[in-house]
């Protein structure tokens, strides 16, 4: 999996980092339009961001900026963070609108039984839609990661997107085994390569 890591401090409004990819969803059917995302880190705070030229069906009750729980019910961003041992990682949700959720788990589907400060830590972007396209993105500070798993080298991570609601389809930037989707296997996320994303 691989997070670009920039020297620039990275701003809302002005990012301009590579995208990547996911056309297919988890049995291979071809998603049209793709879904796109991007991985950075300035040094300072880890950035994921995520867009689709398509409408997204948002959950009723998220609020631009505010934490929602079970976000996956309808469509969803989701960035897995998980130590280099595969076991202990944290899940981020993020709607089109920017609202947002984050867990972190002992081991699949387990969650902790005490959470860090995700609210205190979290900043979440959006535009919005036009043309029935979305953009949305959050932050969250290196040092936090850090405090809560243990990040960095070695770590894996792993995107995934619910879309098409209410008839989901489910998609994954890694392969993850399993016949039906199954987003928690932290022990087969890819690790992060670091890609140094050149100044302008």
């Amino acid at each position: 999996m691989q997070i670009f890591n920039t020297e620039t401090p990275l701003e809302w409004g002005s990012l301009d980092l590579p995208l990547l990819g996911i056309n297919s969803d988890w049995h291979g059917q071809t998603l049209q339009p793709p879904v796109a995302f991007t991985l950075a880190s300035d040094g300072r705070s880890l950035w994921f961001a995520a867009t689709r030229q398509a409408p997204a069906a948002i959950h009723p009750g998220a609020e631009p900026g505010v934490f929602t729980p079970e976000l996956w019910k309808h469509d969803v961003s989701e960035l897995f963070i998980a130590d280099p041992d595969g076991k202990r990682y944290i899940e981020f949700n993020l709607a089109a609108n920017g609202a947002w959720w984050a867990c972190t788990f002992d081991s699949p589907r387990r969650p902790s039984v005490s959470q860090p400060d995700f609210q205190g830590a979290v900043e979440t972007y959006h535009d919005a839609p036009e043309g029935g396209s979305w953009l949305s993105a959050f932050s969250v500070p290196i040092a936090f990661l850090g405090e809560h798993i243990d990040f960095g080298t070695g770590s894996r991570a792993n995107v995934a997107f619910i879309l098409n609601s209410p008839r989901q389809t489910f998609h994954s930037a890694c392969k993850l085994p399993g016949a039906q989707p199954d987003f928690h296997r932290p022990e087969a996320f890819p690790q992060l390569v670091s890609v140094k994303q050149p100044s302008h």
